[in-house]
């Protein structure tokens, strides 16, 4: 990958530390972020303290964020590809049935949409300059409707933001990819969903991987990737 650089927001477990993993050792310099940057202290002693950076941010607050991606372009001179991962699930009734208080509805709305539009505009001026990639996680679920699910809701925000960076995007050469998963094996799941065919994060890798080893003139524009017999 000629010592490309790629951000991973979400870095310190499942898909994010699962392609942090896979793009290092495909030659990629990554910046890894999470809230707190000791979260992502081990994983960068990992990669190399030559290829990979520890970066603390909340990706929903929009000084934490971008001070995180001006900081990596400090570090490493550019930035190549940005990959807006970071995402939380919460419980939803409309109704209120079994649910908690709605006032949690709010973080993961903020980190889930918020997050991945300041993430994007922190990281695109540079993706710019390169004539990068930007990769946001969405999700089958924001393909789908779902029953009493407000995080299937912030999904589809997700699948209509990445639409729109990518018409904004035309012209550019920046590129726009957004990566569906399907049931993956993460600390997101809920007891109910751990029975059911799941794909391990290194599934979700080697999809952003594809996406990022693509000629310049190619433009994957969305990867859905579901285990081996999910219903929906």
């Amino acid at each position: 990958m000629d010592d490309r650089v790629l951000l991973i927001t979400g870095a310190s477990r499942g898909l994010g530390a699962a392609t942090a993993r896979l793009a290092a050792a495909s030659g990629f310099k990554v910046a890894l972020v999470a809230r707190q940057a000791e979260s992502v202290a081990a994983l960068a002693a990992e990669l190399g303290e030559d290829r990979a950076i520890a970066l603390g941010a909340d990706v929903g607050d929009w000084p934490s964020i971008s001070g995180a991606v001006t900081q990596a372009v400090e570090r490493f001179g550019r930035l190549d590809a940005a990959f807006a991962n970071a995402g939380i699930g919460v419980g939803t009734s409309f109704f209120g049935d079994d649910d908690p208080d709605p006032r949690a509805w709010e973080e993961m709305v903020r980190t889930n949409v918020l997050g991945a539009a300041y993430t994007a505009r922190a990281a695109l001026p540079a993706l710019r300059e390169s004539a990068g990639h930007l990769l946001i996680t969405g999700s089958v679920a924001g393909r789908y409707i779902r029953n009493a699910s407000l995080y299937s809701v912030t999904k589809w925000a997700v699948t209509g933001m990445a639409g729109a960076i990518r018409e904004e995007a035309v012209g550019t050469g920046v590129r726009v990819t957004l990566i569906n998963p399907g049931i993956t094996d993460t600390d997101i799941l809920d007891d109910n969903q751990r029975k059911k065919p799941k794909l391990d994060a290194d599934d979700i890798a080697r999809a952003v991987l594809y996406a990022l080893s693509q000629p310049p003139s190619v433009d994957v524009n969305e990867i859905m990737v579901r285990p081996t017999g999910q219903v929906l």
